[in-house]
């Protein structure tokens, strides 16, 4: 049977006990928009075709029983494809073995799915180790991670200002309902928390009920001045704009911040958005940034601004807020916000709050407990029928 999509993609699988299962081959999925140019025709032994693939991009490559491949569906038109480059984010769909889906067939099932977002600065990559350890443990659902607006590879997409939450959660639901997919749970970090909170507020559909939010190490007010030891956002963010778009190296950034009074480990972590210029992975011809500064500067300004009280305080039927505060968080938590929250545990009607700590972690929790954030996610996956 043919593995199709509606969008160019990468397709990266491991094929699991195929000679034992006959003709049924399952694999661990990843499909992926953008993807890198190829065009070729593919036969594996048990007759599986891979479509022609004559427009877009990809790559393929075949080495111990996994498979990496473009796939497009062959009724797509270039016209076709090109709207949806312009207006696509970037994305990964994560799926697990047993999913079978296919937003072209009518009649595919629909998967339970998760969308994860990432925070300011951040990407699309930071939640893959995580997606796929979650992708193993439930083989039915499937993970949708995306690349916010002027953030990695959704750069090449067109986003017009004002660069705000409430526009970024609309990006976002535009996403599922071209992919034609549902999500039960949405997962935000930081900046992405409010992200989440903001789609349940715009959107009666294509937000399943019941739907589970995660708002991780995020407030849903006013965000409030940072405290000393903490690294400021909007001053890396300004301190970054004047470093240029192009760089020497990785290494130099890392000094510059370091030197300017940032974590080392926020540096590090900042170097990750950096891609190497040319047409080969060198860094002989320097990096430049993955993300639009400019529009990320708007949309932090908005992350500080946007009060999403309401919607906590008068939660949707069928919707489940859930706050995850991390133990070591320098994130501008006040006592006045934790009870807000509770109050609103204990008022919420038709649907929830509730309010979670992980032990040992600072603000980037699914790099430092990602074990204890598993077991509280897991509570999400766990508790709904697939």
């Amino acid at each position: 049977m043919p593995i199709v999509a509606t969008f160019a993609a990468t397709f990266s699988g491991s094929l699991l006990d195929s000679a034992d299962k006959g003709s049924a081959v399952r694999f661990h999925r990843r499909i992926s928009w953008p993807a890198n140019p190829v065009s070729f025709n593919c036969h594996f032994q048990n007759g599986m075709h891979l479509p022609r693939f004559a427009h877009g991009r990809s790559s393929i490559a075949v080495k111990h029983s996994s498979i990496r491949a473009a796939l497009l569906d062959e009724t797509i038109s270039h016209q076709n494809l090109g709207k949806m480059a312009s207006e696509t984010l970037a994305f990964d769909l994560v799926q697990g073995a047993l999913v079978k889906w296919s937003n072209v067939m009518d009649r595919s099932p629909d998967p339970p799915t998760a969308v994860f977002l990432h925070g300011i600065l951040g990407s699309r990559k930071n939640w893959g180790t995580f997606a796929r350890r979650l992708a193993k443990e439930f083989p039915a659902w499937q993970f949708l991670l995306v690349d916010l607006r002027c953030h990695g590879d959704s750069t090449l997409t067109t986003k017009m200002s004002p660069h705000t939450v409430s526009a970024t959660a609309l990006d976002v639901l535009k996403l599922v309902r071209q992919l034609k997919i549902t999500p039960r749970v949405l997962v935000g970090h930081s900046f992405g928390g409010k992200v989440v909170l903001s789609m349940v507020e715009q959107a009666a559909k294509p937000l399943a009920r019941p739907v589970r939010v995660w708002v991780l190490d995020a407030t849903p007010g006013i965000v409030r001045p940072g405290g000393d030891g903490e690294d400021h956002p909007e001053q890396l963010i300004s301190f970054l704009s004047t470093l240029g778009n192009e760089v020497s190296s990785k290494q130099d950034v890392v000094n510059a911040l370091v030197q300017h009074g940032f974590s080392k480990d926020v540096a590090q972590w900042v170097v990750t958005n950096l891609r190497p210029i040319g047409p080969h992975i060198s860094s002989s011809s320097g990096f430049s940034w993955a993300f639009d500064l400019k529009g990320i500067a708007e949309m932090y300004q908005s992350y500080e601004e946007t009060n999403l009280w309401k919607i906590v305080e008068d939660v949707p039927r069928g919707v489940h807020i859930n706050f995850l505060k991390a133990e070591r968080s320098l994130h501008r938590w006040a006592l006045e916000d934790i009870r807000r929250i509770h109050a609103a545990e204990e008022q919420a009607e038709g649907g929830g709050v509730e309010m979670h700590v992980l032990e040992d972690a600072g603000h980037w929790v699914h790099a430092d407990n990602p074990d204890g954030l598993f077991r509280i996610l897991s509570s999400s996956f766990k508790g709904i029928r697939t």
